[in-house]
């Protein structure tokens, strides 16, 4: 049976593709991330499109890795015949989108076999292919592909196909060119310029960072898979490459994570000011103030790659899932739900940009404006931060974000002497915090409560010290961290909340959540419990697959990977945590982490 941590991401800051322990290209979307597949096999067999390349008659092979600190994955076979790597890129987008795979002999003589079967539009549609000198051509509508490769290539039923052998310090390189099928071929990569290019650019991009110490390599690891996943031309960050890897083994809850969340907008600025990447902070607030800009009131949860807002939702009944998990989806019906709580993260994080990078032309008309309409809806109820499909409900999280959303604006004017009525908004900031302090907290139980009238536990609570609402040490907090600990986990890893108990509308189960796993070591940290969050933490990076990579959930009894990966939520997660140690201490989202980086070590760095 695949496991979803069998895959290891490459891509080019357009699109990603998604490689197998098989050295299979079981995912790709071309030429972005929200484009449709040419290879799905991920989510069905090889009749929806792969491109492999192994020893002939191998299945997985016997190790794998990142180049240092590089996107640059090295996948190794030992056999009776010798030792064979095949490196696989995606060269930083240029004029056109390259996947290069390059096969080197270590030692002895390995037979090798390449089998590259296209299907475009998510496995449904079957190019024409022609033969070409040193290759083929694949075209069907919209999209053509360009395979040049140093090795005899033939067809055979509907695929591409090569029988080789490699012996020791012998190179053979295959290069796939996408286009648009209505313009002029491109000129391939030349494979060799391409992966020095390519370790240049991740190297000097990986030296920027400020991180250290004995998480270093986890958390930088993080940093570049955050980076792989930022569609470049518009600075926007997507929440995962994939659609529909499930919530639950062979269960339905497969969402389409190709889309960017105005959740993520906080957590992301902070990680990426922190961690010392400044330009991809400026891209993504700009990106942030181009989508949500126009109406308040048709505010989304979230956007395109572009900042589109129609992202409708349908099913690919023709793909079989990941492991029978059905049904396979793309787009996003919860993009139309009312989620308080993007008002708070939104406004949290143009605060944050304000006070370290700047907050851009025109920002504080736009927050003002969001203000305005937020402080006409506070008080209704709203689907929550986990997008549930089931009735609308006054979440405890999502008050709290109104009432962060309100009081980072106080405190932006005061400081920056900025326009707007402040007093006013003071009043109804003290109004949002009566309200949750007498309707979302429950004395009884000594813990805020998922939502208002109810004795359920979520997550999201665990959020309450690190937005600035209460300190990480107010008893109501230490309470609410002990009830999550004691009712809200499966050995030892949080859970988001309890499906069976909490009606979000959907049939199924789901493992616990890695961010909000991450979550609890922050709060541990606030409230001086290092030692146990140290331990958490510990736990939670051996969860990371063979190259460092994390899904969104874990399956704790059956010690797997769930949900679309990687999952940027996740790393995130794992960065601000990571920080909060070299920090020796929590800090709220309304500043960068305070790191000493005068303790970094000249040149340091390595990566897995």
């Amino acid at each position: 049976m695949r496991r979803i941590e069998d895959y290891a991401l490459i891509g080019d800051l357009h699109t990603g593709a998604m490689v197998s322990v098989t050295g299979s290209v079981d995912w790709l979307c071309l030429p972005r991330f929200d484009s449709a597949a040419c290879f799905a096999a991920m989510l069905g067999d090889e009749s929806a499109g792969r491109w492999r390349i192994a020893p002939r008659g191998a299945e997985r092979c016997t190790r794998r890795r990142y180049r240092g600190d590089t996107l640059i994955l090295e996948t190794e076979w030992d056999g009776p015949d010798g030792e064979v790597r095949v490196t696989d890129f995606m060269p930083v987008r240029d004029h056109a989108a390259d996947l290069v795979r390059i096969v080197e002999g270590v030692s002895g003589e390995v037979p090798m076999e390449m089998d590259l079967a296209l299907r475009f539009d998510y496995g449904h549609v079957v190019p024409w292919v022609t033969a070409t000198d040193g290759g083929a051509h694949a075209v069907a509508g919209p999209d053509a592909v360009l395979v040049t490769s140093d090795v005899p290539m033939r067809g055979q039923d509907l695929r591409t196909v090569a029988d080789f052998t490699i012996r020791a310090g012998e190179r053979v390189s295959v290069v796939l060119t996408w286009f648009p099928s209505h313009e002029r071929q491109p000129v391939p990569a030349d494979p060799d310029e391409a992966l020095r290019q390519t370790e240049s650019f991740w190297t000097r991009w990986s030296a920027q960072s400020t991180a250290y110490g004995p998480h270093r390599d986890a958390i930088q690891r993080s940093l570049i898979t955050l980076k792989a996943l930022t569609y470049e031309p518009t600075g926007g960050i997507v929440a995962a490459p994939t659609t529909s890897l499930p919530e639950q083994p062979q269960g339905p809850r497969n969402w389409d994570y190709r889309f960017c969340w105005l959740r993520d907008a906080t957590l992301a600025l902070q990680s990426l000011i922190t961690a010392g990447y400044i330009d991809e902070a400026k891209a993504w607030r700009d990106w942030l103030l181009r989508a949500v800009a126009g109406n308040p009131a048709q505010l989304r949860i979230m956007y395109g790659l572009d900042g589109r807002r129609r992202l409708p939702e349908e099913t690919l009944d023709w793909l079989p899932g990941f492991d029978g998990a059905t049904p396979v989806r793309i787009g996003n019906a919860a993009s139309d739900q009312l989620q308080l709580d993007v008002w708070g993260e939104l406004l949290d994080g143009l605060a944050l940009t304000r006070g370290t990078i700047g907050a851009g032309d025109d920002a504080w008309a736009v927050q003002r404006a969001l203000l305005q309409h937020l402080g006409e809806i506070w008080d209704q109820p709203d689907n929550g931060l986990w997008e549930m499909r089931g009735p609308r409900r006054h979440f405890t999280h999502s008050k709290v974000m109104c009432w962060v959303a309100v009081d980072r604006m106080v405190k932006s004017a005061r400081q920056d002497k900025l326009s707007g009525s402040v007093r006013t908004w003071e009043r109804l900031r003290a109004r949002i915090r009566r309200d949750i302090l007498e309707h979302g907290y429950n004395a009884s139980m000594n813990s805020f409560v998922q939502c208002y009238g109810s004795k359920q536990l979520d997550a999201s609570l665990l959020l309450i010290p690190r937005v600035g609402f209460l300190p990480p040490d107010d008893r109501r907090v230490l309470g609410t961290i002990e009830a999550i600990q004691r009712d809200l986990t499966e050995d030892g890893l949080v859970l988001r909340y309890r499906p069976e108990k909490s009606d979000d509308g959907l049939p199924g189960t789901e493992g616990v959540f890695l961010a909000c796993s991450f979550w609890l070591v922050d709060a541990l940290i606030g409230a001086g419990r290092r030692d146990e969050a140290e331990e958490l933490f510990t736990r939670l990076l051996a969860l990371q697959n063979d190259v460092g990579l994390l899904s969104e959930e874990w399956d704790v009894r059956g010690a797997r990977q769930l949900g679309n990966m990687p999952q940027a939520f996740s790393h995130f997660a794992l960065v601000r945590a990571g920080y909060h140690f070299l920090a020796g201490g929590t800090s709220t989202t309304e500043d960068r982490i305070p790191v000493d980086t005068s303790k970094k070590p000249d040149g340091a760095g390595g990566g897995r």
